[in-house]
């Protein structure tokens, strides 16, 4: 057997405000399915990308789902104090052990306004 994971960005669909419940809903789906991994991704200021607080909406999935694994598909260092996120993701750990990934990156990853406010 082939272990499936989803990454998801956590579109807004048209006409809504956020993209969680949704999120949630195909967390829980591809749970039932059999899949290995359910990774968040991070992007700050896109305009129908919900992903921006990532360690955050790793929480409601987790709390959302009982077995599969949840995490970053990517936290960019450079947009955050490592200590903190080492801190965030030791609490995620602890809340729903065996069951959280992180991912981490180097680039930016962002647009250069939003670079500029992290600053």
């Amino acid at each position: 057997m082939i272990p499936f994971s989803v990454l998801d960005l956590s579109p807004i669909p048209r006409g809504a405000t956020a993209a969680f419940a949704h999120s949630l809903d195909l967390a829980q789906h591809a749970e039932k399915w059999g899949f290995l991994r359910y990774w968040l991704a991070e992007h700050h200021n896109m305009t129908g990308i919900a992903s921006a607080a990532t360690s955050v909406v790793i929480g409601h999935i987790a709390g959302g789902t009982k077995t599969i694994r949840v995490g970053s598909g990517g936290i960019m260092l450079p947009n955050h104090a490592p200590l903190v996120i080492a801190e965030q993701f030791g609490m995620l750990a602890s809340l729903y052990p065996n069951r959280i990934d992180l991912g981490l990156g180097r680039a930016p990853g962002t647009d250069q306004t939003t670079a500029r406010a992290q600053a």
